[in-house]
């Protein structure tokens, strides 16, 4: 016995409903109205440029040659010059500035790092008694204001003959930056699957072996925003700075700056033309890390 299905009444050619047709429908799902993406573009030009004018300004008045053009910006157009860069370069410690700067800043981000990752790769993967709490320990530490450690880290600092010295100095900064970098590195280190360090334990790592080779390769995003953080960190303190250097070739940059401020009070064009030569150093680095730090910065806070 065979069976046959009956033709549709209407024609089994028939064609069904027809779909609705229109604007909403010929631009797709999920695609922008071309008013919200002008808006939206509009925006962010104008998001760009109130972020980049008042560098832009900066730079500008560090080419007038007078210490009061910044009263009169109109007329540095015509009479821009590097004077003002020379005279920082050639008649300041600003080279000994940059050496003390990159030798704290850097140490800091190699140490620092280096810390926070092995406390929170330890943290996100083990469990032993009180891991919980130990995180907590850390970031209670970041609610001791500067003026409150001061005085005891001078005294250890001072204990230990380190005041005065590059190594001490690093240290400061690493015990003010590691624990705000492990809290965002086992955040991080939390979004990796756990399969892969099994995958290294099957293949005979060691986990010190698995940390190196199989999951810091992979946590490069987080691993550069906890990097630019201590630099930056580092970079720009004043008061630490101030407290534990003694010697002004050691000066960093931020310390440097005040000496320079304070004797050139009321030249305006060679202030500029100094803050705009500090802020390359911490730019260069920023363009190193720039691909990673916004997939750092989100992938982080994903699951923690």
């Amino acid at each position: 016995m065979s069976t046959t299905t009956a033709p549709n009444s209407a024609g089994a050619t028939k064609a069904g409903p027809a779909r609705k047709t229109g604007p909403s429908m010929a631009r797709g799902r999920g695609r922008r109205s071309p008013l919200a993406s002008l808006l939206s573009h509009g925006l962010l030009i104008v998001a760009s440029l109130v972020a980049l004018f008042p560098i832009a300004w900066l730079v500008y008045l560090s080419l007038g040659p007078d210490k009061d053009d910044y009263l009169h910006p109109g007329g540095i157009w015509d009479k821009m010059t590097l004077d003002n860069y020379s005279f920082v370069l050639q008649h300041t410690a600003f080279f000994d500035w940059l050496k003390s700067s990159l030798i704290v800043s850097l140490g800091t981000t190699v140490i620092g790092v280096l810390v926070a990752a092995t406390t929170g790769y330890a943290v996100s993967r083990m469990r032993f008694p009180g891991y919980k709490k130990f995180m907590w320990v850390l970031l209670v530490t970041q609610m001791f204001p500067i003026a409150v450690l001061i005085v005891p880290m001078y005294q250890l600092l001072s204990e230990l003959q380190l005041i005065d010295s590059y190594f001490g100095l690093v240290l400061v900064y690493c015990a003010t930056a590691v624990p705000y970098s492990a809290w965002l590195l086992k955040g991080y280190f939390d979004t990796i699957p756990f399969e892969i360090d099994e995958a290294g334990r099957v293949d005979g790592l060691t986990p010190f072996g698995t940390f190196f080779r199989l999951i810091l390769p992979l946590a490069k995003p987080g691993l550069a925003v906890a990097a630019f953080y201590n630099f930056i960190t580092a970079f720009g303190e004043v008061a630490f700075a101030t407290t534990f250097m003694l010697d002004d070739q050691k000066y960093t940059f931020a310390v440097g700056l005040q000496s320079f401020i304070s004797e050139h009070d009321a030249q305006r064009n060679l202030m500029t033309a100094a803050a705009v030569l500090i802020a390359i150093p911490v730019a260069a680095f920023f363009y190193l890390v720039q691909k990673n730090l916004v997939t750092g910065l989100t992938a982080g806070g994903t699951k923690g």
